[in-house]
């Protein structure tokens, strides 16, 4: 791809295996040994690619990609997102090279199919890359407002020090710069990202600090992080974090560390770090289109409060869950069986335990009312237990993903 340094352009290229061999790249995707050999002369596909691609370096540039035994060309959506990620990996990526900016250009084709790749989590402070469903032109609610009800009802506490707001306003000092908008008219001008947060919480409500025991408006971010609420503070990290790279997020997730702060900003969002632990092994282990997609929209309707369409999503994604194996000509009984099994790890009480939840969340999706649509069935009138019944669920899917078998070899 080409790419613009100083006042010139050049060419460049990233080969998907970094600073690995190739051989040693695709061993950490396929067991390359229950794979076969397209040479006559070696029993698996790893005596076969270390010849042609080592020994002899005679394949022609990008053969995995044609090869139909990495199903890449023709395989599962699933299949192709994992072996990109993996090229993000830590452990292969180049760190010094063009990786980021073939990331971005990679990102910008994967969106128009409805996909994303996202930093998930972090391996010795360097991110680590997952795929997820990429919702176009979502309206992005900030902290306060979709935590308004939690807030209300005193089911998020929180203090934040005078100490700690001023290394979160020192850091955004550090951070400040002009940034380039664009008006109605298509003029383009510079504002500081600093004015610029403050017009963004402006889409939401008047930004207002507390001077002389009385809680009023205005136009400083100093003194809006000094001295207005914990949650609108929270706020203006969110809407800063938008306009800087993954530093910002390491720094500002020190910070809460340092001075005990519950929380952790993740993927442009702070969330409690039980609950941000929760949806983040959700979204970082599912490596199936379907049960990806429905987790995200659960978790999407529950940041918006509306907790029926959330439970419906979960649950949804929890029957889709159990027909997993399906892939192997199992069916639903047997996948679901095969999936605690696998949790398990063949430990006869584990096995009662994951039996019991199983079968007990499926009795709850049979008798009580957690599809809007459906009639004759339990209502639920109690927004806490919509809460309950959605972590229920949740916790359960989050726990199960990290057991499911690799789907790339099928």
């Amino acid at each position: 791809m080409e790419v613009e340094e100083l006042f010139d352009v050049k060419l460049v290229t990233y080969f998907y295996y970094g600073r690995l061999e190739e051989l040693e790249f695709l061993s950490r995707l396929y067991d390359l040994n229950a794979m076969e050999s397209y040479d006559s002369r070696y029993a698996t596909a790893e005596g076969d690619i270390f010849q042609h691609t080592i020994n002899n370096d005679d394949y022609p540039h990008c053969w995995v990609f044609e090869d139909e035994r990495f199903q890449l060309k023709n395989g599962s959506d699933e299949t192709y997102l994992k072996f990109l990620c993996e090229v993000f990996h830590p452990e292969v990526r180049i760190e010094r090279g063009y990786w980021k900016e073939f990331l971005a250009e990679i990102n910008s084709l994967l969106q128009h199919d409805g996909y994303e790749i996202y930093p998930a989590e972090k391996i010795s402070n360097r991110d680590l890359y997952k795929w997820r469903i990429y919702q176009e032109n979502e309206v992005f609610i900030p902290f306060s407002q979709r935590n308004k009800k939690a807030i209300k009802q005193k089911q998020i506490v929180l203090k934040i020090k005078r100490v700690t707001r001023n290394r979160i306003y020192e850091l955004f000092e550090r951070y400040d710069y002009r940034l380039e908008q664009m008006d109605e008219t298509g003029l383009t001008y510079l504002v500081l990202v600093s004015d610029q947060v403050l017009y963004d919480i402006e889409k939401f409500y008047p930004p207002k600090t507390y001077i002389d025991n009385q809680f009023v408006e205005t136009n400083s971010l100093e003194d809006f992080i000094l001295y207005t609420s914990p949650y609108y503070l929270l706020d203006a990290v969110e809407f800063f974090d938008q306009y800087c790279d993954s530093n910002f997020t390491d720094e500002i997730n020190t910070i809460f560390n340092l001075n005990d702060v519950p929380m952790k900003l993740s993927c442009g969002k702070v969330e409690y770090l039980v609950d941000s632990h929760i949806v983040n092994s959700s979204f970082a282990s599912i490596q199936e289109v379907g049960i990806q997609e429905l987790i995200q929209e659960a978790q999407s309707y529950y940041e918006k409060e509306n907790l029926k369409i959330a439970v419906e999503k979960v649950w949804d994604a929890f029957e889709r869950l159990k027909t997993y194996y399906s892939f192997q000509a199992l069916d639903k009984k047997k996948s679901t069986n095969k999936i605690i099994e696998d949790m398990s790890g063949n430990k006869r009480a584990f096995k009662d335990l994951f039996e019991k939840e199983f079968r007990e969340l499926t009795a709850i999706g049979n008798n009580f009312r957690i599809r809007h649509h459906e009639t004759l069935k339990i209502d639920i009138e109690d927004y806490r237990h919509y809460d309950y019944l959605y972590k229920r669920c949740l916790t359960l899917i989050a726990i199960a993903v990290k057991y499911l078998e690799n789907r790339i070899i099928s």
